[in-house]
């Protein structure tokens, strides 16, 4: 099994993004104003098909949403984070088992303990980031 590692190079972001399709986004609000369903209607509107992960919610910009990530039974590139960093680590250990190829936490995210436990098992893993943010600056402005 290859190692995961903490991602922090533009180059191995761009890559990510580039190469990515399918994200689950854990805490999508279903309210607009929020940050997580801004940045969830962005990536949808770029092309990524997003799953929605929130606990007693049945849709969220028009795709099925999940209680949870283990509720999600097909392959996943990404699962971006927008959870408190005290509760990342239970939600690491689901992604454990949905075996995405990134774990991205969202701006003013980290949990150091989660990126050790994700890495040791393959899973690369960015902290800290706003992946519309990253999108914007690293893949649309080359597309444009």
């Amino acid at each position: 099994m290859k190692s995961g590692k903490i991602i922090t190079l533009d180059s191995d972001i761009r890559e990510i993004l580039q190469n990515s399709k399918t994200i689950a986004v854990l805490g999508l609000s279903p309210k607009p104003e929020r940050d997580s369903y801004q940045v969830a209607a962005y990536l949808q509107q770029n092309g990524y098909e997003i799953i929605p992960v929130r606990p007693a919610q049945r849709m969220i910009l028009g795709e099925k949403a999940y209680a949870s990530l283990t509720e999600i039974h097909r392959p996943v590139d990404i699962v971006n984070v927008f959870r408190n960093s005290d509760q990342v680590l239970a939600h690491a250990r689901e992604a454990l088992e949905l075996k995405p190829n990134v774990f991205w936490m969202q701006l003013d995210i980290q949990n150091h303990d989660a990126a050790l436990m994700l890495t040791a098992r393959g899973i690369d893993v960015i902290m800290n980031r706003c992946i519309q943010v990253e999108h914007e600056r690293l893949v649309r402005k080359t597309t444009l």
